[in-house]
This record gives C-alpha cells, structure tokens and sequence, in this order.
C-alpha cells in the first residue's frame, strides 16, 4: 500500500533555524542555491530567498553582492540571536522594570547567580 499522505509542513521559525544552521556550517559566505542544496533541495529557490530575506529584516544575516546575486552570512552566532529577540520583546513593552522584574524572578538559583555576576563584573560569557 503507497502513502499519499503530503509531508508534515514546517514552520517559519523552523526554517529560519535551519536556514542559519546551514549558513554556520559554510566555510564562508553562501549563495541561496548552496542553502537549498545543503539543505536537501526539497525546499524551492524561492522559498530560501523569502527566508534568507526575512532573517536579513531581522539582521539574523547578512549579504553582499556576489556577481548578480547575493553571497549571504549569519550575522550573529545562536546566543546572539536570542540576546535580539529578548531585547526586541523589552523594547516592545512601555513598563520595562515590570518585564524585567518578572524576568528575573522567574530564573532559576543558577541562571539569576550568572546573571548577577554579569552584571557585577560586566564581562562576556567567556570570562565567567
């Protein structure tokens, strides 16, 4: 008996995250046809484009020319994109103390210690 069923259809975050993935295991910058073949070709060329344009809008990427296309490279490893996301949603809200007040009262013991001595010490994740 043959299976006729449509594959499961992914969602855009998703293929963002997979679209980046692709993009971090380049040696360098990569063209759209590269990221649809790294990924399998299964995904149209225009599919990659309208991902690869839409992580651009959210400076997840960057591009330059590269001929009359364009060579693209992921702008910010996977901590920094989450760092981007955490700081759109606080620009987003008008009562900043209250979300960050929640925030931190919902870390647990461990992650509000971290944060604590980044905040004391003002370094980067590598040097705590």
């Amino acid at each position: 008996m043959t299976d006729h069923r449509r594959p499961r259809r992914r969602g855009q975050g998703e293929l963002e995250a997979l679209v980046l993935a692709a993009l971090r295991e380049a040696d360098g910058p990569v063209t759209a046809g590269w990221v649809q073949e790294h990924m399998g070709g299964d995904l149209a060329y225009t599919t990659v484009i309208t991902i690869l344009t839409r992580l651009l809008d959210k400076g997840a990427v960057g591009r330059e020319r590269a001929g009359r296309s364009f060579a693209w490279t992921p702008a910010a490893d996977q901590a920094g994109l989450a760092a981007r996301k955490m700081r759109k949603v606080l620009d987003g809200e008008s009562d900043r103390m209250a979300v960050l007040a929640s925030f931190v009262t919902g870390l647990d013991p461990d992650d509000e210690r971290l944060l604590r001595e980044l905040l004391e010490h003002g370094r980067g994740p590598e040097d705590v």
